[in-house]
């Protein structure tokens, strides 16, 4: 089932989303009208009991160009700060970082500034290997907003991200490889199928356990050590209670071993 709006296109193949950005004629800028779609469609995605995984593409030549710069101006002429929305650009990264669902992001013709900060906030990424990629805020006298100074570094490693975070300079994903982000890059015409067998890999290990591993994932990076391994005990020891694990890890042990068939003479 396919549903298009205006600014986001919501396709279901079985247990995974597609959510589409449809501002082809703008590269897929990031407005209101558009992050709102998102921040709803991620919301009903979560809320879906036959929702195991979701996919994040762009419609035409790119993935996201990042924030619209004419809104940005549109805000300026009105006497207001654009810092109100771009928190709402920065706390839809958020949501997809902390999304009980994995998100694989599929990334095509350019991934730029905010387009790079909402590929940084999921779990797989997924480029066609000539993929334009890179902050660029510089390139407009901007600074980032939506995460790109803290997840990029981490992804990336520091030397790469202080590279692309100062030069602005946008590198092809087959440059990248070398960084082991993203995660797999492609022939041109493969993204789509690349980040669709990713996304029903990921469906069919759907449940509390990796909803609750993504969660330690999100949380452990910016913690001590210490406090990190604490946790993840812990994490484990919430989830042993709430979800039956012995029982299951009984079903298991005890299953009936295949009987093999000597071959006949």
């Amino acid at each position: 089932m396919t549903h298009t709006s205006d600014v986001l296109g919501v396709e279901h193949a079985g247990p995974v989303t597609v959510l589409t950005l449809n501002r082809p004629q703008r590269r897929n800028a990031l407005d209101p009208a558009l992050i709102d779609a998102l921040d709803r469609a991620l919301t009903d995605a979560e809320a879906d009991p036959g929702a195991h995984a979701i996919v994040l593409r762009g419609a035409g030549g790119s993935f996201c160009a990042g924030a619209d710069l004419r809104h940005l101006i549109e805000l300026d002429d009105r006497g207001t700060k654009p810092t109100a929305f771009l928190r709402t650009v920065s706390a839809l990264a958020t949501r997809l970082e902390t999304s009980p669902l994995p998100v694989v992001a599929a990334l095509h013709g350019h991934a730029v500034a905010g387009g790079i900060e909402l590929a940084l906030a999921c779990d797989i990424v997924v480029a066609a290997e000539s993929t334009l990629i890179g902050d660029g805020h510089i390139r407009h006298n901007l600074m980032p907003a939506a995460g790109a100074a803290v997840r990029m570094p981490h992804l990336l490693g520091g030397a790469t991200a202080r590279r692309l975070a100062m030069t602005g300079e946008l590198m092809r994903a087959d440059r990248l490889a070398g960084t082991g982000w993203p995660h797999e890059i492609v022939a041109e015409d493969a993204v789509d199928a690349a980040a669709g067998r990713i996304a029903r890999t990921l469906a069919a290990a759907h449940g509390p356990a990796q909803s609750g591993y993504k969660r330690l994932l999100s949380r452990t990076p910016s913690m001590p050590v210490q406090d990190a391994l604490a946790l993840e005990l812990e994490a484990f020891a919430e989830h042993w209670a709430a979800h039956d694990v012995a029982t299951a890890l009984r079903e298991f042990v005890n299953r009936p071993t295949p009987s093999r068939t000597e071959p006949s003479a």
